[in-house]
């Protein structure tokens, strides 16, 4: 299957009908408006798997029921793309392939989506939990691992829970944003054999569901 993953930054020549891209599934690794992943699904017509990144607002307390969402008992939309899949502390199964998310980044102002190391180390346990005795294709969040591919500053350094997440999981590639590479071609990165994609700007890719050592990029955009 062929799949379109975004992260950070909006590129405007995906939404134009001149893209030959044909994704299957598009998967959102978070700081994007939910309307651009919306037209993104209106576009290629594929579902949409998302996390929340850190400059995204708060996705908590909304509860599904047959009217409608609410939070707080009162009626109201979530943020995030109309239709799509919030896979934040979940593992989701959609179009076949089966996704383990965790979105957010470390806390370093006390906004939504941030965790403090010892929050990110409990959610990623709760993670690992849901997914006992799945094969879990896709590790999507938003924050790189500790160390591998995050930054010396702050707002950027990693999760160090997402490291033994993605070496106890073992999908076939951990697709994580946040840093951005401003163009700039990094090195291939693996954490336990695990590929590390770096998707802020956006990465076509074809993976089979199921089938370890069929992940491979067909086309990438490192960002502005």
């Amino acid at each position: 299957m062929r799949v379109l993953a975004v992260s950070d930054e909006e590129v405007p020549g995906l939404v134009l009908a001149s893209s030959t891209l044909r994704p299957d599934l598009i998967l959102g690794a978070g700081d994007l408006p939910g309307a651009y992943l919306e037209s993104l699904v209106d576009r290629y017509g594929a579902p949409c798997v998302f996390v929340p990144g850190n400059h995204d607002p708060d996705h908590s307390g909304y509860r599904r029921t047959r009217g409608g969402y609410v939070r707080g008992g009162l009626p109201c939309e979530p943020p995030g793309p109309r239709g799509g899949i919030n896979a934040d502390g979940r593992v989701v199964t959609v179009a076949g392939l089966t996704v383990a998310g965790l979105g957010g980044s470390i806390r370093y102002r006390g906004g939504p989506n941030q965790w403090t190391q010892a929050q990110a180390a409990r959610r990623a346990w709760r993670l690992r939990l849901a997914a006992r005795r799945r094969t879990v294709d896709v590790v999507l969040a938003h924050s790189p691992a500790r160390g591998v591919g995050d930054g010396d500053d702050g707002p950027h350094r990693g999760l160090a829970a997402l490291g033994g997440l993605v070496a106890g999981l073992r999908p076939q590639v951990f697709v994580h944003g946040h840093v951005h590479p401003y163009g700039r071609p990094g090195p291939d990165r693996e954490i336990d054999g695990v590929p590390v994609l770096n998707t802020v700007g956006y990465t076509y890719f074809e993976i089979t569901p199921g089938s370890p050592g069929t992940y491979g990029v067909k086309e990438r955009r490192r960002g502005a």
